[in-house]
C-alpha cells in the first residue's frame, strides 16, 4: 500500500526553514533564492516519519554532465529560465550514498526531499510572473519527482505579506510512472503536538 500520510515535529524542519529565509533575504531576481535538502525517517503505519533534515552539495552548476542535462533536455521542455543555474538543484552522488549509508547505520531511510518555492509571479523579473508558484509541483517539479522516484517530495513555499514573511508546506507522492501525466497524489501532513506537562486536564 502507498503511503499516505507524513508525521513530523515542526521542530524537525528548524535548519532547513532557517536556510530557506537566508536565501529569500539575498535573493534578486537574477540570483532565485534555493534551497534543498535530504528527508530522512522511518516508514509507520500508512505513512513515513520524517526524523533528520540532511542538507548536501549542489552540483547543478559545477557538473558538466548536469549542465549537459539541462541544456539538452531540461531547457527545451521547461523554459529558457532554466538556463539559469541558480534554477534547480543536483545533489552530489557521492555525498547522497553517504547521507544514505549514515541514515541506514541509525536504522533510518532516506525518505526523499524538500525544496523552497518563493513567490516568484511577485519577486522574480517580470517575464517570469506568469507561473503563480506555490507549495504545489511545477510540471519541472513533476518530472524531478518521477525520476528521483522517492516516496517523499516536500515543497516550502515562502511569501511576503505585510511585511513578513509566511510558509505553506506541501508533500506529495511522485507521478505514476504509468500515468506521469496524471500528477502527484497529495500526502497528508500530520504535525506532532507538545505534551502536556502534569495531569491531564481531560477532553473538553
Amino acid at each position: 500500500m502507498s503511503p499516505r500520510l507524513v508525521l513530523l515535529d515542526p521542530g524537525v524542519l528548524s535548519d532547513f526553514l532557517a536556510d530557506a529565509q537566508r536565501e529569500y533575504a539575498a535573493c534578486t531576481p537574477e540570483l532565485p533564492p534555493r534551497s534543498w535538502a535530504v528527508l530522512l525517517g522511518r516508514f509507520v503505519e500508512d505513512g513515513m516519519r520524517v526524523e533528520r533534515v540532511r542538507f548536501a552539495t549542489n552540483i547543478r552548476e559545477t557538473d558538466e554532465a548536469v549542465l549537459q542535462e539541462f541544456d539538452a533536455a531540461i531547457i527545451p521542455r521547461f523554459g529558457a529560465c532554466y538556463a539559469n543555474g541558480r534554477r534547480g538543484y543536483w545533489c552530489e552522488p557521492r555525498e547522497l550514498l553517504r547521507i544514505t549509508a549514515e541514515a541506514e547505520a541509525e536504522g533510518l531511510e532516506v525518505l526523499g526531499s524538500i525544496h523552497l518555492h518563493p513567490d516568484w509571479h511577485r519577486i522574480g523579473p517580470p517575464h517570469e510572473r506568469g507561473l503563480r508558484v506555490s507549495q504545489e509541483p511545477t510540471p519541472m517539479d513533476r518530472h524531478l519527482f518521477q525520476g528521483a522516484g522517492w516516496p517523499l517530495n516536500m515543497i516550502l513555499y515562502l511569501e511576503r505579506r505585510e511585511g513578513r514573511l509566511y510558509h505553506a508546506l506541501g508533500a506529495w507522492a511522485p507521478p505514476d510512472a504509468a500515468a506521469p501525466d496524471a500528477g502527484c497524489r497529495a500526502l497528508g501532513l500530520h504535525f506532532g503536538m507538545p505534551e502536556l506537562q502534569g495531569k491531564a486536564s481531560g477532553v473538553r
